[in-house]
């Protein structure tokens, strides 16, 4: 049966974020929080659980101080659509994937629940929302992340439209351009700020890598690998020719490229710290 819809005007629904943090605001603890960008300003949550029907899981790339960061979006259809996001590699993100990866019907209604660790880490506790009952999984330090988010992607894709029809969200990827990814591993491999490659973009009249000449590409590649470089060599001369012979000839050769430069960063930090 669907509820009345009343018309006329309205302030849209928008999905209701949640980020994890074990913090204090004006003397009261939290573990999550919503964020009002318009007004600058971190409310605090004071609930401990969210119940409703995992719908989604999707990882998602956020840019922070000029790096790309992975953050973990866990989408919850409840009496609004819940956002839970926090990153890939936190305690939080580790607990409730281990505890997801048990759950064989996400038909069923859970309760994602937040509980303080020592200093500032927060774990996460799921239950079965009708019987209250906790899903464990045992800690494995060394479990397969990668894994684990994929076999529970698979679940949810199967989830059924038996479940409360809430709007749900979904992202459409859109392939990356090889060009495009190339600069990012590249850059994220040498730790080159993101901001320096849109400049030097935009210096080429373009905003992406795959709107410009290969030849241009390998220019940008190397001026970020001699960047990196530039206080790792005693003659700037030496960086340079240890990129042609190590980089260039070793990919013209046929070796993977990311894998040649990760040789050639290596070989060059063995030598300055055989030098000191």
């Amino acid at each position: 049966m669907i509820a009345e819809i009343k018309l006329g005007l309205c302030n849209p629904h928008e999905p209701i974020y949640l980020y994890v943090k074990n913090a204090e605001l004006s003397g009261e603890s939290y573990l999550w929080y919503h964020y009002n960008i318009d007004k600058d300003k971190t409310i605090p949550v004071l609930e401990k659980g969210l119940t409703g029907y995992i719908s989604e899981l999707r990882l998602t790339t956020k840019e922070f101080k000029g790096k790309d960061n992975i953050k973990l979006d866990i989408v919850v259809r409840a009496d609004e659509v819940y956002i839970v996001r926090t990153g890939i590699e936190t305690n939080f993100s580790k607990t409730f994937l281990l505890a997801a990866s048990i759950v064989q019907d996400f038909d069923k209604p859970l309760i994602i629940a937040v509980t303080a660790g020592e200093e500032n880490v927060v774990f996460c506790r799921l239950y079965d929302a009708v019987t209250k009952v906790r899903l464990r999984r045992e800690w494995d330090k060394d479990a397969d992340w990668a894994s684990i988010i994929h076999d529970i992607q698979t679940r949810l894709g199967g989830v059924s439209s038996t479940t409360p029809s809430t709007p749900k969200l979904s992202v459409v990827p859109q392939p990356v351009h090889p060009q495009d990814l190339r600069i990012k591993n590249i850059r994220t491999l040498l730790d080159y700020p993101l901001d320096l490659v849109r400049e030097w973009l935009q210096f080429q009249n373009a905003s992406n890598p795959s709107q410009l000449d290969i030849s241009k590409i390998d220019s940008l590649v190397k001026t970020m690998c001699l960047a990196w470089a530039s206080d790792k060599c005693e003659y700037p001369n030496h960086a340079e020719s240890s990129y042609q012979k190590e980089v260039i000839d070793a990919v013209a050769s046929g070796a993977d490229e990311l894998a040649a430069i990760s040789a050639w960063m290596q070989e060059l930090q063995t030598t300055k710290a055989g030098a000191v």
